[in-house]
């Protein structure tokens, strides 16, 4: 197929190809059945190295131009009934490593943004450091609300990706040290590992 689309950023396997790009993105729109941001979007197929960010976008612009997908009024988009009948009919014009990947990186998106939902770190410099606030909660119970201090900004930003990594771990960890089950403790800390 004739190369259409800018190269950087794509890696092997990538789409080369607008048509394929904008089939791709229909794909991953009916297939994961939830709006994503033009952002998110770019995002899952920039870390796949699926298609050029800058393509991606253009594909978007082309598909809400041919209605076959919208903005919600979050700004978000969503698949039109045609955009659902392209991706369902056409993902086997992509190789299945593409759609594989790319249904991949969604999952991951959407589960980290379930996960920030639910749990909140908020960071707040202080004069001496960063003051990293957690809240752990299963729908509208909270099971945990903890802050620490940390000497900086790239220190907080650790803690708080490895907080989003895996939330509960943190819980049953701090739960196991609280009541000095040390069962606990060690099977949680082979799960961190």
């Amino acid at each position: 197929m004739k190369q259409q689309a800018f190269t950087g950023g794509v890696g092997p396997g990538g789409l080369w190809n607008q048509n394929d790009i904008r089939i791709l993105i229909c794909y991953v729109l009916s297939s994961i059945n939830s709006p994503l941001s033009g952002e998110d979007l770019g995002n899952i197929f920039q870390s796949k190295a699926l298609a050029n960010y800058f393509e991606v976008t253009d594909a978007l612009a082309a598909l809400e131009a041919q209605n076959h997908v919208r903005k919600t009024p979050s700004q978000r988009y969503e698949v039109t009934e045609t955009g659902r009948e392209i991706g369902e009919s056409l993902d086997v014009t992509l190789p299945l490593s593409v759609r594989d990947k790319a249904l991949e990186a969604a999952v991951v998106l959407l589960s980290r943004a379930r996960l920030e939902r639910e749990n909140k770190v908020t960071l707040r410099p202080t004069e001496r450091g960063v003051q990293v606030n957690f809240r752990i909660a299963d729908g509208e119970m909270t099971l945990m609300d903890l802050s620490l201090y940390v000497p900086d900004m790239a220190q907080a930003q650790l803690v708080k990706e490895n907080f989003y990594r895996d939330p509960g771990a943190i819980y049953q960890l701090l739960l196991a040290a609280l009541t000095r089950d040390r069962d606990l403790a060690q099977e949680t800390l082979e799960v961190l590992s």
